[in-house]
């Protein structure tokens, strides 16, 4: 309590507060001791470090003497002090006035670190010899017959100094005398500094200042001090400074302890502690504990790196922060540190890591929980992959063809588009994830490449191309029969040619006699696929073709062929034709009635020199009505013989006397009335005789216009043939050959 009054009336500035500071005293001579009779000089100085100016009350041993001017004049032993008008009673000043012959004078004012002067003098100065200086009963060293002696950096010990010498007394002998024993009175260089803080009970995490008070003399104001602090054994900041305060930017409650202070003179080295005081921080519990994510709301693409910011509102100390996820046991991370908010960041988030989030914080008053924040990762689509589903294995003209987009990875909706040689066909949205599906009913124009494309918002992305081939079925095919010769006799190498004019590639052809299979062919391009045959009589009869490309077996029309007599008739034929030319003008008589039977019995098939008229399934058995389709290309090919046809020739190149024109006789055969129509190839009993004849030109050597123009009719419909077709301006029947039942 003494040191806190003493410091308020030394500390400048307390004349504020209702103290002023002390007066101060100085000695002219400035020396403690002088002889009864001399005179000594007081001045006061007050706070302005000068004379003090007015009024000033002077004391001697604590008694009023005078108000008087700032300057006094002593003769007499004892302790003075002064007051001025805006100071306080100065320190009191022992002078001594002695009756001794010699005495020991110190000179004053003395503060710490001073070298004090010691001056030994005799009331006859000159006659005083062999003076020796002593402390406390010991002789100084090299002090010996000096007027005076320097102490150097005397401090207030109470130790005790006088002094020695002979003088000559009566000029008769030496007579050694003792001085007076001094105190010497030390004067504080600078109080003892007093450690403040700015709050003995600081909050953690809040600023405080430590202040070192401490008051130089007003006699030595220039006087350089240093200050320290200090935390029980420890230094704080960098040590010594020139400043007298410390300051700290954050209490924590580990900084909890005993602080004090040194001060210390620069060049005088008086070093001066404070007393220590007790500093506890106080802890300020976590609050309104909270957990925000970067990206703001938690809403991140998969590679993104993600933030998870967990603070508090209040709360002081060192705080241990954690991190949590929805169905994991252990935390995500912890972090201890002496701060209100921490980070942890998680690296290129992937699906696993969507889900809710919560954090907690803990300052040793127990953890407090965050609310649950939710993260979403969302996935870009990934290259999506096109596949056709179609009712069989090769799509065909007709199919529903479903086509099927999906990317395995990608957060929905998802948005496919389809495309047919970069032609957008459509788009599907997918809002739970997955595939989408477009439908398409197959034309031969659908054929080409495919593609489709997935995106959620996040970037779109392509498929492959996916090639689709749409396959045409087969049309009916077109069996051609192709001979030497207007009319196939033995030994001819007869072409079987079939063709479908529509159907996708590669097509297998089968060549059927009758029910027999003759053989197969595989077209890999247009025009169809040929058989020869060398003709024997066992070749008449019904022929036919299928084609098959995978998509159902496509069968031909029936054709029937009649093999006639051996290669050699040929020239026989032609050495009868003046016969003919007779037989030509008897026939005119019946042609009229023969036309009006031909045409009762024509088919769709209708007739060439090469070939019988075919007929309806329902009238006559066609190959193709009951076997099934061929479409294994290696299946072994075998015929069989054929039974010979009952023909009965009975004319033959009848000459009407046009050089360009023969009738030729196609063929006869005996036929019952009632059969006649429906299947003029088999033998009947009580057959009529049935004669047709065919109109031919003659072919020369460089016809090949006609020839081509022979084959050509080989394609036509049925219904463009003629048979039996009486002609009006000769009178006769006339037939157009065909070597082709289409």
């Amino acid at each position: 309590m003494l040191l806190w009054l003493l410091l308020l009336i030394l500390t400048p500035g307390r004349e504020q507060s209702g103290v002023a500071p002390k007066a101060v005293l100085l000695l002219d001579p400035p020396w403690s001791t002088a002889f009864k009779g001399e005179k000594v000089d007081v001045i006061c100085w007050g706070i302005s470090h000068s004379p003090a100016q007015g009024d000033t009350s002077w004391y001697r041993d604590e008694k009023l003497l005078k108000i008087k001017h700032n300057k006094i004049q002593i003769t007499e032993s004892g302790n003075y002090q002064c007051k001025t008008q805006g100071s306080s009673l100065s320190d009191a000043m022992h002078v001594e006035f002695s009756s001794d012959w010699l005495i020991l004078q110190a000179l004053q004012p003395v503060f710490e670190g001073d070298n004090v002067i010691l001056r030994c003098r005799g009331k006859d100065d000159k006659n005083a010899h062999q003076k020796v200086y002593y402390k406390d009963g010991k002789q100084l060293p090299n002090s010996y017959n000096l007027d005076e002696i320097t102490v150097n950096s005397v401090s207030g010990d109470n130790s005790k100094y006088h002094c020695t010498a002979t003088h000559r007394e009566f000029y008769i002998f030496d007579k050694k005398e003792t001085s007076n024993h001094v105190n010497i009175r030390v004067q504080e260089l600078f109080l003892h500094p007093v450690l403040t803080a700015s709050s003995s009970t600081p909050i953690e995490g809040s600023p405080m200042t430590l202040t070192c008070e401490t008051q130089l003399s007003p006699q030595r104001p220039n006087v350089q001090l240093q200050f320290s602090f200090f935390r029980d054994s420890q230094t704080l900041g960098s040590g010594w400074s020139m400043s007298p305060k410390l300051q700290i930017p954050a209490m924590w409650t580990e900084d909890s302890g005993s602080y004090w202070c040194e001060a210390e003179s620069v060049t005088h080295s008086i070093k001066k502690r404070s007393l220590r005081s007790q500093i506890r921080v106080q802890r300020v519990p976590v609050s309104d504990v909270n957990l925000e994510i970067r990206p703001t709301g938690g809403q991140l693409i998969e590679g993104e790196n993600m933030a998870l910011i967990c603070s508090v509102a209040q709360g002081s100390g060192t705080v241990t922060f954690s991190w949590h996820k929805e169905g994991r046991v252990r935390s995500l991370g912890r972090k201890t540190q002496h701060s209100l908010l921490a980070e942890l960041h998680v690296l290129t988030v992937t699906e696993s890591d969507a889900g809710r989030y919560y954090c907690a914080a803990d300052n040793v008053h127990g953890p407090i929980l965050s609310t649950w924040v939710r993260v979403t990762v969302r996935i870009p689509v990934s290259h999506p992959v096109l596949t056709f589903r179609a009712p069989r294995a090769q799509a065909a003209v007709g199919d529903l063809l479903e086509l099927h987009c999906e990317s395995l990875r990608g957060s929905p909706p998802i948005l496919y588009r389809f495309y047919h040689e970069d032609v957008t066909l459509g788009n599907s949205s997918a809002p739970s994830g997955g595939g989408a599906s477009f439908n398409l009913s197959l034309t031969a124009e659908h054929s080409g490449n495919y593609s489709c494309d997935a995106d959620n918002g996040l970037g779109a992305q392509h498929s492959h191309g996916v090639s689709l081939r749409v396959t045409v079925p087969v049309s009916r095919p077109v069996l051609t029969l192709r001979a030497p010769g207007a009319q196939a006799m033995v030994g001819d190498l007869l072409e079987l040619h079939c063709e479908s004019l529509r159907g996708s590639f590669p097509i297998l052809y089968w060549f059927y006699h009758e029910d027999d299979t003759l053989a197969n062919s595989s077209a890999h391009s247009g025009g169809g696929a040929s058989f020869n045959l060398s003709l024997t009589t066992e070749h008449s009869g019904n022929y036919s073709c299928e084609a098959e490309n995978g998509l159902g077996a496509q069968h031909s029309k029936v054709v029937t062929l009649n093999v006639t007599g051996t290669s050699s008739s040929r020239t026989g034929l032609t050495a009868v034709g003046v016969t003919g030319l007779v037989l030509s003008i008897l026939g005119l008589a019946a042609a009229a009635a023969l036309l009006h039977y031909a045409r009762a019995r024509r088919k769709p098939g209708g007739l060439s020199a090469t070939e019988t008229s075919s007929h309806s399934p329902t009238e006559c058995q066609e190959p193709s009505s009951s076997r099934p389709s061929r479409i294994d290309p290696q299946e072994p090919t075998h015929s069989k013989t054929l039974a010979p046809m009952e023909l009965e020739p009975m004319y033959s190149n009848v000459n009407p006397g046009d050089s360009n024109l023969i009738y030729s006789q196609i063929w006869s055969t005996q036929h019952t009335k009632e059969n006649s129509a429906n299947c003029p190839m088999m033998h009947q009993e009580h057959e009529e005789l049935t004669v047709l004849y065919s109109e031919l030109k003659k072919t020369h050597p460089d016809d090949s216009a006609g020839e081509a123009s022979s084959r050509g009719r080989a394609h036509e419909d049925d219904e463009e043939n003629y048979e039996n077709i009486l002609n009006p301006g000769k009178d006769k029947v006339q037939d157009f050959p065909c070597l082709c039942n289409t």
